[in-house]
């Protein structure tokens, strides 16, 4: 990101009434000892629940009638379950399950998405101190290799796996379900396999579950989250209830207004990811909100669902990837109904999963500007699985693409120099304890002091004044050297080819382990660079990437890379675009759309070298 970028970032921001929103701004102190820089937050962390369900259960005496959930059914009309209903559901499937014998040991496993009965019997199973697992459909439903799944089956051993459509899940249930596990179908068959149906979990009376609820402690297992295997193979972290709560109420401290009125989410991250199952389910249960379950996708096909919702839904805080904001700030240009309801009383932009470039950033502020007169806060900050999510916010007065903020209450940061960076780690109630049934992971990601090593570099706004906080710097493992000993940082390298490449870069792969230069591995935005093209529908990818137009646009984005960039570690002297999109199979991409960058170097190793040689005629070069 590039000075003049920042500076018209922070001037839109200021050209700008904001929207009113109470936040929390934590105080801290840091210091320095050996090189090691401590910075804690010195705000208290208030008191929490002991049990994650405890919300639950006070929502229902408090507002019984409040809806909780909702989903929209076949006919188009939303489904809704209130405080009182799902308390009730939870109980009769939590002592369902204890009728099972599930445990940690044997806990239930989850495959299918966000939906209704995924968030009873994930409350049910916490209401009774049992481990759940959501495990992404697209181990299930997208990947052809079902071996990852069974990774996943294999490091849980579950008691009983659910799916909420047997016929949908059927490939994937019959290559891993276990045999000694029970399979759970709300409907849809699976051929050979006997099953039980959801509807009879439901009709179970509830006897000795409120007693197993009483020893539900904040050590107790709620999940087990695995990670996404961006860097590595999977890893299933252990999720405890008190991690949930206090990470709620490190949010709560943040974001006050949360207990000024009922939060309102419509949402579709993922509930086998922590953003979406543990932070946003989370903000809604804790504090007496209403969750309605977004079908929509931030992709061609499934968006047009979102907008539907969104133009009868107004949320009071809105969550989406950088994708799903780019579409959403087009939408916004055009249609004036779903510009008036989503402006409506929203407070609050969250940009889960990885950080909206500057370019976005700048485009969805001014249009919340040109639709309703004011700015509305973008938030940022950093969280991971390990941490429950939230460890640290951006609620100060720096507003700008790559900012993540100042611990919460109650988290404490080391940074600790490595490799000319400093790596972020953490400590506190939110922080795991560990991977489950791994303890020589568990051992490897934690340091002498008991600080979580997370391998995210950050580095201080200004090193003077620490309390501004912190700019997310990559991540350490993906840094290199090229063969000069020149030092490369690719996190915030590949931020700002997106940011530059913007709409027609999806994501980057940065080369030159020990080669004289660095290169870059392109995956484009194939719509957009179709349009840019102008070549017709169906055109293949290969013939509309070697197009003139395409191609004076990245030999462009390279000049203009270089341009005043500072030396040979940010220079970029070539460029390949790659028409083959990344494998999920192939471990190139995760689930939620992370490149794998060691993965992709691997296996496109060829197509790497030939880059540099000169045989590859499709490479781009600088001038």
């Amino acid at each position: 990101m590039t000075q003049s970028t920042i500076e018209s970032g922070e001037a839109v921001q200021q050209q700008a009434k904001r929207r009113q929103v109470d936040l929390g701004n934590p105080e801290v102190a840091a210091f320095q000892v050996d090189g090691t820089w401590h910075v804690d937050a010195v705000t208290p962390l208030g008191p929490f629940p002991a049990r994650f369900t405890d919300r639950l259960v006070e929502g229902a005496q408090q507002h019984p009638e409040r809806t909780l959930v909702a989903r929209r059914g076949a006919d188009g009309e939303w489904i809704r379950l209130s405080y009182a209903d799902v308390l009730q559901r939870a109980r009769r499937i939590g002592q369902a399950l204890l009728d099972r014998g599930l445990s940690a040991e044997r806990p239930l496993a989850i495959l299918s998405g966000n939906d209704l009965e995924h968030f009873q019997l994930a409350l049910g199973a916490m209401y009774a101190g049992i481990p759940f697992s959501p495990l992404s459909p697209a181990y299930s439903l997208v990947a052809t290799d079902p071996s990852k799944l069974a990774d996943l089956i294999a490091q849980l051993t579950p008691g009983a796996v659910f799916a909420c459509n047997g016929t949908t899940f059927a490939r994937a249930i019959q290559a891993v379900l276990p045999a000694d596990a029970e399979l759970i179908l709300c409907d849809g068959e699976v051929p050979g396999q006997a099953a039980t149906r959801f509807s009879e979990l439901l009709a179970t009376e509830p006897t000795t579950v409120d007693a197993r609820n009483a020893q539900v402690g904040a050590d107790t297992i709620a999940k087990f989250l695995f990670t996404s295997g961006s860097t590595k193979k999977p890893k299933a972290v252990i999720t405890t209830h008190g991690m949930l709560c206090s990470n709620q109420q490190m949010l709560l401290q943040t974001f006050p207004f949360f207990a000024e009125a009922p939060p309102v989410l419509l949402d579709w991250l993922p509930w086998n990811h922590t953003f979406g199952g543990s932070h946003n389910v989370g903000i809604v249960l804790y504090n007496g909100g209403t969750l309605y379950i977004d079908d929509g996708r931030p992709t061609p096909r499934d968006f047009g669902a979102t907008l539907r919702n969104l133009r009868e839904i107004a949320p009071t805080v809105y969550f989406n990837i950088p994708a799903g904001w780019e579409m959403l700030t087009e939408a916004l240009r055009t249609d004036t109904a779903l510009a008036d309801n989503f402006f409506s009383r929203v407070k609050l932009f969250f940009c889960a999963g990885a950080g909206l470039s500057q370019s976005a950033w700048e485009r969805l502020d001014q249009v919340a500007i040109d639709c309703c007169g004011e700015s509305i806060r973008i938030m940022t900050g950093l969280g991971m699985t390990e941490t429950s999510p939230s460890c640290t916010f951006g609620t100060g007065p720096i507003v700008k693409a790559g900012y993540v903020g100042v611990p919460a209450p109650g988290c404490k940061v080391k940074l600790v120099p490595i490799g000319g960076k400093l790596e972020a780690r953490f400590h506190g109630p939110h922080v795991t304890p560990g991977y489950w049934r791994a303890p020589h992971l568990t051992a490897e990601a934690f340091d002498a002091d008991g600080y979580y090593c997370t391998g995210d570099a950050l580095r201080f706004v200004d090193e003077t004044r620490p309390a501004l906080g912190f700019m997310f710097d990559g991540r350490i493992a993906e840094d290199f050297k090229l063969s000069s000993g020149v030092f490369v940082s690719v996190g915030p390298l590949r931020a700002r080819v997106v940011s530059m490449g913007a709409p027609y870069v999806q994501d980057a792969v940065v080369t030159g382990i020990n080669r004289p230069f660095t290169g870059l591995l392109v995956f484009p935005r194939m719509d957009h660079c179709l349009a840019l093209s102008g070549l017709p529908a169906g055109t293949a990818a290969a013939e509309m990437l070697a197009s003139a137009p395409v191609r004076a646009f990245f030999k462009d984005l390279l000049n203009k890379l270089n341009h005043d960039c500072g030396g040979s570690s940010k220079r970029v002297d070539r460029l390949l675009l790659l028409a083959e999109p990344p494998s999920i199979d192939a471990r190139e991409q995760t689930d939620k759309g992370s490149i794998n960058q060691a993965v992709v170097l691997q296996r496109r190793a060829a197509l790497v070298d030939a880059m540099y040689d000169g045989t590859e005629a499709q490479t781009i070069l600088a001038d």
